[in-house]
């Protein structure tokens, strides 16, 4: 039986780590015989094995781990808050081909949003610039990670040289996290409760770009942990007032009674980066961000 090299082997030190190695991994390496109890998979230690972590009676501890893991890299990272941008994925840089069009009359609706596109990268560098004023500890750029505007935030970021974070989530398709995420801040999900968790626990501003079903549930969840009060009140600011209005009736719903007329108000509407980020900066100008607290409905 061919051994395998110790080179290999993720070691600290050269010497076997039951951590990072599996006792199996150890015993091939050292030439010990593998027997039919030794190959079994139920002599896989615990945390070594994907078939038994994978099990549905393991979803609690799953849940748990994703929690954790971005937790404790963006702590040891020093990151207090974040400026978290959603949006659409389909949506283009300019000049760019609006590759999930379906008919004439997408592909210029998305070329004419890659508008949108721009000012996500313009405004991601505007929250970069102050956020390099406090070591990029307040004011770090947030996105699903993916294409769109996810890219573009992520984009004007990188073009200042600053980090920004990526949390991305395992779908069929628009899943692979775009070449401007910072690698080490760079996070995949399989769950969405998990991920969202992660986009409002330190959010100390929300900003919400033109967007699908995906982009929409962002936006309800995150105005409704608001206005029932389980997150602090930040700045939630919708670019583009037009297409908002459009897709929905924000006042019908106050009208009808489903809720009250002054949750309207939780919403602002811009057109531009430099919109946004003004809003942003008289919010804070009393307000120190590391003191507001975290979506208290997601501890």
């Amino acid at each position: 039986m061919a051994r395998v090299k110790k080179k290999n082997l993720r070691r600290k030190d050269g010497v076997w780590d039951p951590l990072v190695d599996s006792e199996q991994t150890r015993h091939r390496a050292e030439g010990v015989p593998q027997t039919p109890q030794s190959m079994s998979p139920s002599y896989r230690l615990a945390y070594t094995d994907d078939d038994f972590m994978a099990r549905e009676e393991l979803r609690p501890m799953r849940l748990q781990l994703e929690l954790l893991k971005p937790e404790m890299i963006l702590s040891e990272r020093g990151i207090n808050s974040t400026v978290v941008m959603f949006g659409g994925a389909r949506i283009p840089e300019p000049g760019g081909d609006a590759w999930a069009a379906k008919n004439e009359i997408q592909r210029k609706n998305l070329t004419a949003a890659s508008v949108y596109y721009e000012e996500a990268r313009k405004f991601s560098r505007l929250c970069s610039l102050h956020s390099a004023q406090s070591g990029y500890t307040e004011y770090v750029v947030t996105t699903g990670g993916g294409p769109g505007v996810m890219e573009a935030g992520n984009r004007g970021a990188d073009e200042i040289g600053a980090p920004s974070i990526g949390l991305n989530i395992v779908l069929p398709h628009e899943q692979a996290p775009n070449r401007y995420v910072t690698p080490e801040l760079s996070f995949n999900f399989h769950y969405f409760a998990i991920r969202k968790m992660h986009f409002l626990l330190r959010a100390k501003a929300v900003v919400v770009f033109p967007g699908g079903f995906g982009t929409l549930d962002e936006l309800f969840e995150t105005i409704t942990l608001m206005q029932t009060g389980r997150m602090a009140l930040v700045p939630l600011i919708l670019f583009g007032e037009k297409f908002w209005r459009t897709i929905i009736d924000f006042e019908a719903l106050a009208e009808f009674g489903t809720i009250a007329p002054n949750d309207i108000d939780l919403l602002q509407f811009v057109e531009t980066a430099d919109e946004a980020w003004e809003i942003i900066a008289k919010f804070y100008e009393t307000v120190d961000p590391a003191e507001v607290p975290m979506a208290s409905g997601a501890r």
